[in-house]
């Protein structure tokens, strides 16, 4: 854990090298070897690369697949809103409550109280 110090306090890997008998690789601390994760997309399940990555509510997307699913428009991070994993621009995500007063119905959703009605049948 604690590596021996040269006279002048620094690290000494002379000695560390000529200690082991064989030259070693000294590689930076940022390298690693393991193996990179691909992520996907999860509109159009295609690899997403890193520069044109964006992620809301903890889906990954590319830049162009990130639309709405009412109306198709390019959405941005600071032009949407989520419900249950499916995004909206904003217009469409009011207009779809407003035409039924709930966050189901107009959603395409079973009403809650639908749903407890079978649960006491």
């Amino acid at each position: 854990m604690f590596q021996a110090k040269g006279p002048s306090g620094t690290t000494s890997t002379n000695e560390s090298k000529s200690n082991s008998g064989a030259s070693t690789v000294q590689r930076s601390k940022s390298f690693s070897l393991k193996a990179q994760v691909k992520e996907t997309c999860s509109a159009c399940q295609k690899t997403v690369y890193p520069m044109e990555r964006l992620v809301a509510d903890k889906f990954v997307f590319h830049n162009a697949c990130f639309c709405c699913k009412h109306c198709r428009t390019k959405l941005s991070l600071g032009s949407y809103a989520a419900l249950h994993g499916e995004f909206y621009c904003k217009p469409h995500f009011q207009q779809l409550f407003k035409s039924k007063g709930n966050y189901d119905e107009g959603f395409g959703r079973k009403q809650h109280k639908q749903l407890w009605l079978q649960k006491e049948e």
